[in-house]
This record gives C-alpha cells, structure tokens and sequence, in this order.
C-alpha cells in the first residue's frame, strides 16, 4: 500500500494551493488525488473578481493577505512564467439610502481598519470612474482601488505547477470513494485503484463534500446552488479592462458587474440561486425570463444596454453553507483530517491565504489566521459568520 505524509482530496483552487504551501512548509511527502482535473470543476466556472470589500472582519483579512499574493504572483509562486491573468482596475460599490448603505459604510470601516485602502466617491467621480453607468439614486459609493479580477483556471494551475516543482504528486482522474479509518482517527483513503495511506487527509471537495460527510457518518451543512453568469455585448457603451468591478447594491439581484473581453459585460446576480439536491458541475438552463429580468436590472443602471445583446451565458455551482462562510480547521472528535468546504463563491478570492492556513492546520502549525470563527461547530453553538447584506451577497 501506497503512503503520504499528507494526502489532499481535490485540485481546484483551494486544493491546488494547499499542495503548493505544504509543499513550502516542508510537509514531506504529499498527494493530490482529484476526480477529473486540476482546476476543470467549479474553480473553472468562477467570474474572477478579486476584492477585500466584506461585511465580516475575518473575511477582510483573509482576501487582504490574498490580494497581497495575487499582486505580486511571480514572486511568490517563484516562477516566472506563472500568470493570475490579473487586471487590475478597482472595485466600485454603491448603495441607495437605508440598510445597504449603513451597512456599506461598516464595511467600509472595516476595510479600513485592517490596512485597506478605499475611498468614498460622489456621483461624479464614480461617473468618471464607470462612465457607462448612472449612480443619481446613489446615497453611499465606495472604491477600493487596488482591486479588479484574474483568472480562477490560471491560478489554479499555476499552484499546481509550482506545487509539483516543490515535490508534490498529483493524480487526475482518479475519485476518493472513502476515508480509512481507525477508530476516530482518519488514516488514509479509499481510491478506484486501491487504498492510500497518510498521517493526514485534507479535505478540498467542495460541492461534493456531501460525500465526506457520509464517509464520516456526520452532518456537513452544505447546499450546491447553481448561479447563471451572462455576458452582455453594447456597442455604444463597451465596458473595458479599464472600468472597474462594480457592486450594485441597490438593483433587486445585487448585481455584479466586470469587463469580459475587454468590451463584454460579466454580470450575475449576488442573490440565493438554484438549490441542487446533489453535486452538479455541468451546465444548466438559463430560461429567456432570466436573462429578460436580469437585463433590465442591467437597463436601470446601465441605459445604453437596454438594447445590449447576449453574447454568451454560463453556470456555475457555490458550496453553500447556512451562513454563506466557509468551514475551515477540524472536526471534533476525528483526528487526522482537515477541512475546507462552504465557500459560498469566495473561494477563489481567499484561495491563496486559505491554501496556507489550512496546511498550517494540517502540519500543527499555528495559523496566520485563527480558524475558531470558521469552526464547523458554529452551526451548534450560534456562532454564525453572517454578514450585514443577507444571505447570497458579500458576506
């Protein structure tokens, strides 16, 4: 039987990045054993947007540190040749007056006390930031300039690559299909090719965490929920890398907006999506009602896409917790297994700081970021991650 110090179940974003930084914090001998392959679940469907603008303080300082290492991404992955596809062009968010806005204003301080910076904009200066939209119902604009969106594929395979440089294996198309196990202490895994063993399991499995929770014979509080992403074309009004992210806090879906392609609009609503009963990575139907109301929420904001057509339209699926904020660290009562799942869309966003804390857990280390306020025994105690703008937002 086959033996690691470390096995990881899962090479998307998350999974990637915790082989690259056990391999930097000198884990020995370290497997990666993904289902299909690296990056191709949903890290693959991800709209990119990196920003550290959260309601919950944790959560800032998780995408802060995050952002430190996509901004400076050759050097930290030392390779040269490694690419983010990053572009930096800001983060605008905007809110009507009322509940949106106090909470915009919070989560601004917030920013701003963990080293952020951001800025409050009026309606002029957001005009000459996004010309291309209208901000007159606007009661509170933010900016968090060092922000903008990079390629979720790319930087997953770039963790990969650098993590196979640092001596770790990695096995595609090869599927886990249970824990071994010795009384409460996990001790390796089940694969179709035979059992493995390892002195610690790390579990990245996102959507399909459900699994684990039936190899473990516990609840893991998690829903897939697939959202629809649409690319919208305006001639008159092409929304380039230059314009910057936007959250619209005041449309009904708490729409998000970027560039895509240089003149396309990405746009997705950041509300509650479809619940699955299972896992789904495929893609799914986008009835024309959606795409008719999303692109009159669009219309609202932005007037010239009233007559915008659909150039291209996709799903992707979130792992989603009753408190859309991820499970990170432990499980009581089983030892020898780390877990991170329930990142609710944010995943690739934290992807670099939460690859490193999560291999400090598994090598014993202490962890750059306490892991307490992501603990899965927060859904007994009460001790919820909920953030100021609902579920299905910014958290």
């Amino acid at each position: 039987m086959q033996s690691f110090d470390v096995i990881v179940i899962g090479a998307g974003v998350i999974g990637s990045s915790v082989a690259f930084h056990l391999s930097r914090l000198g884990a020995g001998r370290v497997l990666v054993v993904d289902r299909s392959t690296i990056g191709a679940g949903t890290t693959s469907q991800s709209s990119g947007i990196l920003r550290t603008h959260y309601s919950i303080a944790e959560n800032v300082e998780l995408a802060h540190r995050s952002w430190n290492v996509f901004n400076n991404f050759q050097a930290y992955l030392e390779d040269e040749d490694a690419s983010c596809g990053l572009v930096k062009c800001g983060y605008l968010i905007s809110a009507a007056e009322g509940e949106k806005a106090e909470a915009l204003r919070a989560s601004l301080d917030a920013q701003r006390s963990k080293g952020v910076k951001v800025e409050i904009l009026d309606m002029a200066q957001a005009g000459e930031l996004l010309p291309i939209a209208r901000f007159d119902g606007d009661s509170l604009i933010g900016f968090e300039p060092e922000a903008g969106f990079a390629d979720a594929y790319l930087v997953s395979t770039s963790f990969a690559k650098a993590a196979r440089r640092g001596g770790v294996l990695i096995r595609e198309n090869l599927r886990v299909t249970g824990l071994l196990r010795d009384g409460d202490r996990v001790i390796g895994v089940s694969t179709a090719e035979g059992d493995i063993r390892a002195g610690t399991v790390v579990s990245t499995q996102n959507i399909w965490t459900p699994e684990l929770a039936g190899w473990l014979g516990l609840p893991l509080p998690l829903t897939p929920e697939r959202h629809a992403v649409l690319s919208l074309e305006c001639e008159q009004a092409p929304y380039t890398y230059d314009m910057p992210v936007y959250k619209d806090l005041a449309s009904p879906g708490m729409l998000y907006c970027r560039s895509y392609g240089g003149k396309q609009m990405l746009v997705s609503e950041g509300v509650v999506g479809e619940k699955l009963s299972g896992a789904e990575s495929r893609q799914g139907d986008i009835s024309l009602d959606y795409v008719a109301d999303v692109g009159a929420q669009v219309a609202a904001r932005f007037p010239a896409y009233e007559t915008a057509g659909l150039a291209s339209s996709w799903t992707g699926v979130y792992d989603v917790t009753p408190d859309w904020n991820p499970v990170m660290g432990r499980v009581s009562g089983i030892e020898g297994l780390i877990v991170g799942f329930g990142f609710s869309g944010h995943g690739f966003k934290l992807s670099p700081t939460v690859g490193r804390v999560l291999a400090q857990a598994a090598l014993g280390l202490h962890t750059d970021v306490p892991l307490t306020p992501y603990s899965l025994d927060r859904f007994r105690t009460g001790s919820l991650l909920v953030g100021r703008y609902g579920l299905g937002a910014v958290s």
